[in-house]
């Protein structure tokens, strides 16, 4: 089903045409650009944000919880964050404007913005389809981000991190990365907010893994408690390619975070770990497509919630195994904690399989504590409050563990924690 066609536009779609005809002078790009852009707009003008009716979006009704869209606001600061493992070197966006001007070791490295302005953005600027709004308000508005390219054969000696940095109002970043082949190495893509002021964050990372490469890609997403962030990250994993995908969101109050992943090389595995901490009102959903599109490929998704107070969670995961997909073993489960009895978690598992040769299968729990484990430590003079903290960690902690990396283990342990300390 596509985007409805509306007569009637809501605050927020009127804000954001408002915002496109007042910043179409400032935003960089050559003719081409300019044009793809206006189409964009015309398209969300045409058709407003996307509604319940479109199954993608059954269960965020974009067009009513999107319902302002905040002015512009102030610097987020000029220096980045400090890493979350020392000694990494450290890529800033802030405020959705590129500050890092030089190459990173044998990475070829240079502001998104360029591409924009030479028109050679063009080709991977545009919408995915008709009811891809996050990529269709990305595109319209994007000014700046970093576009990186990895040559063959490189390996980097630590987690490479990419900071997007704001402090509320409206920012439009992108990330294209393309890794050659045999490449090794991790990457953290991290979004924070630095003040309270609300802010409408649309951000796209388009990754493209060379044969033989073997990544490990974190997003952690941490923004305030009354920010918007639409994200959208596009994978095409090549032959032999190996990459871990691990998502956490700890943060925002509205939060749609889609996963459009295709394993199109022979040999190739992909392993998908999220974590999504729930807390307040917050609403945040995350939605993946995975295409398997030829013989011979793997992948496991696991996601583990946790949902406090009145917050509200959604996974929807579609597994897609084409004709020719033969011999793909697919893997998908979602397991959720409510804390609450107002705290809600709705689970969608999707397979379409084309192919006849082929492992796939999903499985789902929702439970709370359980309550021998929680006596079991009781027992044992561990307060109540504590143990129910420690079970909770241990939930999540799981997935972290499975990085290995011991000092990105423990920073991520680390956020994990101060969120639980928060809002358990």
């Amino acid at each position: 089903m596509n985007m409805q066609t509306t007569s009637r536009l809501t605050a927020a779609e009127t804000a954001l045409i408002e915002a496109f005809n007042e910043k179409i002078g400032e935003l960089p790009g050559n003719g081409a650009v300019t044009a793809l852009r206006d189409r964009l707009l015309d398209d969300l003008k045409k058709q407003g944000l996307p509604t319940r009716r479109i199954e993608a979006w059954h269960y965020t009704d974009l067009k009513n919880l999107l319902r302002t869209v905040p002015a512009p606001a102030g610097d987020a600061g000029s220096e980045a964050l400090e890493p979350l493992v020392e000694g990494s070197p450290v890529l800033a966006v802030i405020q959705g404007r590129a500050v890092n001007k030089a190459s990173v070791g044998e990475l070829t490295v240079f502001p998104y913005s360029e591409q924009l302005t030479d028109g050679s953005a063009v080709a991977g600027l545009d919408a995915l389809g008709r009811d891809d709004a996050v990529g269709r308000i990305n595109g319209s508005f994007v000014k700046d981000g970093y576009a990186v390219e990895v040559p063959d054969g490189a390996e980097l000696e630590e987690p490479l991190e990419i900071q997007f940095v704001h402090a509320g109002g409206d920012v439009h970043t992108r990330l294209p990365v393309a890794f050659g082949a045999n490449v090794k190495g991790v990457v953290i893509e991290r979004h924070q907010s630095m003040t309270g002021d609300a802010a409408l964050v649309s951000h796209v990372s388009d990754i493209t893994v060379g044969e033989g490469t073997e990544l490990t890609w974190i997003i952690l997403q941490q923004q305030g408690t009354e920010d918007t962030h639409l994200g959208q990250i596009r994978v095409d994993l090549g032959t032999d390619a190996k990459l871990k995908l691990f998502v956490i969101n700890a943060g925002g109050k509205l939060v749609r975070q889609e996963l459009n992943l295709k394993v199109t090389g022979e040999g190739a595995d992909l392993t998908l770990r999220g974590i999504n901490l729930l807390g307040g009102d917050t609403h945040t959903d995350v939605t993946m497509v995975l295409g398997h599109d030829v013989p011979h490929t793997g992948s496991t998704e696991v996601i583990r919630n946790v949902v406090f107070d009145r917050a509200k969670g959604i996974f929807q995961g579609m597994i897609r195994v084409a004709p020719d997909a033969q011999k793909t073993d697919a893997k998908m489960a979602c397991n959720t904690l409510l804390m609450s009895d107002d705290a809600e978690f709705s689970v969608k598992p999707e397979l379409e399989i084309f192919a006849d040769d082929v492992q796939c299968g999903h499985g789902a729990t929702v439970a709370d504590i359980n309550d021998d484990h929680l006596y079991y430590m009781m027992a044992r003079g561990i307060p109540e409050k504590k143990a129910r903290a420690m079970l909770v960690n241990a939930f999540v902690a799981e997935i972290v563990e499975e990085l290995e990396d011991e000092a990105l283990v423990e920073a991520l342990e680390g956020v994990i924690s101060a969120w639980l300390d928060k809002h358990a």
